[in-house]
C-alpha cells in the first residue's frame, strides 16, 4: 500500500469520457466476441433465470407461509453459514403472512413502486435466537413493500448490515426484540412508515429521505437527514442530529417486473432529498432489461465476470458465495453490479476483491465482500491512486456494500475499502472486523485500517466501521462529508502498548488528515469495549486539524461497562469517560 499524502493535494479535475457505454447496445445481441488479438471467444449470455436461491411468489403460489417459514428455520441462526436467499414477491396483495427473516436473507417487492406489493401481515425481525439481545441480527434487508402490519406495529429488531429500504409501513416500526433486550443498529432509506418509529433500546441509528409520523426516543445517536416528521435537532438531549435534506443521493438499484419482463431500475441522483423518492408514484430514473446483465451464478469465476463487463453486460449477483482469483474489474461507465440476497465475494489468494476504474456513475449494491486467509493489501478500490476525473454530475456509489474480516473464518486485509475517486457517494456501509465467530484475535484476522478516501467531494451517508486494529477511517480527500458514523474500536486489543500509536494512546476511530482544509461530519459516534484488558486508555475518539473549513457535530465516545476509557472526545477536546457506567462524553460543535 502507497504510502498516504502528507500536505495539501492540487488535483487537476477532468471529465471522465464513458465512451465505453456506446458499445453496450451494439454487444447485448452478438454470439462471438474478439479479442485484443483478433480472434473470436464465445461471448458471455445476457439475462436467464435469477438460480435456485431466489425464491419468486405471487399471491396464488401455495403455502408461501410454510415456504418462508422453512427458510427462516434455516437462516434464523445461522449468522456465519454458507447459505443465501431472496424471497421475491410479484405486485398484489398477500394476506396473513408473517415473513420472519434470518441471516443472508433479502425479502422484496417486485414491483415499480412499493406500494404495488402489500402484505396484509408483517416482514419480522427479533432476537428469540440470541436470548432477546439483537446486537448480531446482521446481514439480512427488506425492500420495496407495503405493509399492513396485524397488531398495528411491524417489528424490525436490527443491528449493522439490515437495511429497510423503499418500505411503506401502513402502521408503526419497532426497532427493538420482544422483551426490549440490547441492539445496535441500524439503517432506513426511502421509507415511508404513517406510524410511530419506537427505537426503544437501540442505540444509534439513521434514517435517510424518508417519512415518519413520529419518533419515540432515542438512546446515544439518533440521526436524521431529509427525513419528513423527524425530530427537530437537539443533541445531546436527547440525541438527535437532524438535517432538513440530504446534500447528494441516489437510491439503490432494485430488480422489478415489467409485465412478464425482468429489470432492474437505477434511480436518478437527487440533490437537497427530501422524503422518500417514490411518493409522486413512477420514480425518477433508467430501466434496465434483464438481457443487459450477466446473471452470476455459484460456480462463476472472476475471468467470465470480468469479459461480462468487457463486452458491454451489467452484474447481477444471485445469492451466493462467490470465490474470486483475481480482481472483478469494473472501468466501464454507469455499469451496475447488484447482488441479490447478501451475495458474498471472497478474494482468494491475497487478491483485491472488486476494483473500480475512474469511470462515471458505477453502481456496486447488495454485496458483501469476505476476507480471504491470505492477506489482501485491499478489498475495494474504487479509483485507481491519484484518480481525478470529475463525477459531480454522475458519481460512483457504494450501497449496502459491506465487509468482514473473520468470523466465518480467518481472513486478512490491510485496508477494506480505498475511495480515490472524487464525488464517490458510501451509502450505508458495515465495514467489520470481526469481534466473534470463528478465525478471530489480534494477529489472526489482522486489519490495520477500515475505509480510506482519498478523493475529493465524497459523500458517507451511514457509515459503520469496527473494530480494526489501527485507524477505521482516514480521511485525505478535500470537502469531504460524513453524516452519521457508528464506531466501535477493536475489543481485543492485549494492552496499552498494542494500540499505542507514538504519543497518543490508541488510534482515532475517525481521523482527518492534517493536510485537509474541509471536512465536515454530523452524529458520530465511537464506543470502546476492551475486555481483554480493561485498563486501556484510548486518547479520543475523533482526531482532525483546527481549521476554518473542518467542522463536526454531535460527536460522542463511550465506554461500554467501563471496560477501557477515553481521555476526549475529540483531539485534546471533550471530557473523559470515567468508571463502569456507560453513561457518553460528548461535543455538540467542533471547534
Amino acid at each position: 500500500m502507497h504510502a498516504p499524502p502528507t500536505a495539501p493535494r492540487t488535483r487537476r479535475r477532468t471529465r471522465a469520457l464513458g465512451f465505453a457505454a456506446l458499445a453496450v447496445a451494439m454487444l447485448m445481441s452478438v454470439p462471438t466476441a474478439q479479442t485484443a488479438f483478433g480472434e473470436e471467444v464465445q461471448a458471455v449470455p445476457g439475462g436467464g433465470d435469477l438460480g435456485p436461491n431466489v425464491h419468486v411468489f405471487d399471491p396464488s403460489t401455495p403455502d408461501i407461509q410454510g415456504k418462508v417459514d422453512e427458510i427462516f428455520k434455516k437462516q434464523e441462526s445461522a449468522q456465519f453459514g454458507s447459505d443465501r436467499y431472496a424471497l421475491m414477491f410479484k405486485p398484489g396483495t398477500y394476506d396473513n403472512i408473517n415473513a420472519q427473516i434470518g441471516f443472508y436473507t433479502q425479502i422484496a417487492g417486485l414491483g415499480l413502486n412499493p406500494n404495488d406489493t402489500t402484505f396484509n401481515g408483517d416482514v419480522t425481525v427479533d432476537a428469540g435466537w440470541f436470548d432477546g439481545n439483537a446486537t448480531q441480527n446482521f446481514w439480512r434487508s427488506a425492500e420495496n413493500l407495503t405493509l399492513n402490519p396485524v397488531s398495528g406495529t411491524n417489528r424490525w429488531a436490527v443491528s449493522q448490515a439490515a437495511p429497510f429500504r423503499r418500505m411503506h409501513v401502513k402502521g408503526g416500526l419497532n426497532l427493538a426484540p420482544d422483551g426490549y433486550g440490547w441492539a445496535s443498529g441500524g439503517y432506513i432509506a426511502d421509507s415511508k412508515i404513517d406510524g410511530e418509529v419506537g427505537p426503544y433500546s437501540q442505540q444509534q441509528w439513521y434514517t435517510r429521505d424518508s417519512s415518519v409520523g413520529g419518533w419515540g426516543n432515542g438512546v446515544w445517536n439518533m440521526t436524521f437527514s431529509g427525513v419528513e416528521g423527524a425530530p427537530a435537532n437537539s443533541f445531546p438531549e436527547p440525541p438527535y442530529t437532524t438535517l432538513d435534506t440530504t446534500p447528494i443521493s441516489r437510491e439503490k438499484p432494485f430488480l422489478y417486473l415489467d409485465g412478464d419482463d425482468y429489470k432492474v431500475f437505477v434511480p436518478e441522483k437527487r440533490e437537497n432529498a427530501r422524503g422518500v423518492s417514490w411518493a409522486n408514484g413512477t420514480p425518477a430514473g433508467e430501466s434496465i432489461p434483464l438481457d443487459r446483465f450477466y446473471v452470476v451464478k455459484e460456480g462463476a469465476d472472476a475471468a467470465t465476470i470480468n469479459a461480462a463487463v468487457e463486452q458491454g453486460l451489467h452484474l447481477l449477483f444471485t445469492p451466493g458465495v462467490y470465490h474470486v482469483d483475481e480482481t472483478i474489474n469494473i472501468n466501464r461507465a454507469d455499469t451496475v453490479a447488484l447482488g441479490l440476497g447478501l451475495a458474498t465475494i471472497i478474494p482468494d489468494n491475497g487478491v483485491t476483491a472488486i476494483k473500480v476504474g475512474d469511470v462515471d456513475g458505477v453502481k456496486l449494491a447488495g454485496l458483501l465482500v469476505d476476507a480471504g486467509p491470505v492477506n489482501s493489501e485491499t478489498l475495494i478500490e474504487v479509483g485507481p491512486e491519484n484518480a481525478s476525473a470529475d463525477h459531480s454530475a454522475n458519481p460512483t456509489s457504494l450501497q449496502d456494500v459491506f465487509v468482514r474480516i473473520g468470523g466465518a473464518g480467518p481472513g486478512k486485509a490491510t485496508t477494506s475499502i480505498v475511495v480515490n475517486s472524487d464525488d464517490t457517494i458510501i451509502d450505508h456501509t458495515w465495514v467489520w472486523r470481526a469481534d466473534h465467530g470463528e478465525g478471530w484475535g489480534w494477529e489472526t484476522n489482522r486489519a490495520d485500517y477500515g475505509v480510506r478516501v482519498n478523493g475529493d467531494d465524497v459523500l458517507a451517508t451511514g457509515l459503520f466501521v469496527e473494530h480494526f486494529n489501527k485507524y477505521d477511517v482516514e480521511w485525505y480527500g478535500e470537502r469531504g462529508r460524513t453524516i452519521f458514523f457508528q464506531n466501535e474500536k477493536a475489543y481485543d486489543a492485549p494492552n496499552q502498548e498494542a494500540i499505542q500509536n507514538g504519543d497518543t494512546k490508541g488510534y482515532a476511530a475517525y481521523r482527518v488528515d492534517d493536510s485537509v482544509e474541509q471536512h465536515e461530519g454530523w452524529g458520530m459516534g465511537s464506543y470502546c469495549y476492551y475486555n481483554v484488558d480493561p485498563s486501556i486508555i484510548q486518547g479520543h475518539g475523533f482526531k482532525a486539524p483546527v481549521k476554518p473549513g473542518v467542522k463536526f457535530h454531535s460527536l460522542l465516545v463511550v465506554s461500554l461497562g467501563g471496560n477501557g476509557q477515553y481521555e476526549h472526545v475529540i483531539n485534546d477536546v471533550g471530557s473523559p469517560t470515567s468508571g463502569p457506567d456507560t453513561i457518553p462524553s460528548q461535543v455538540v460543535n467542533f471547534p
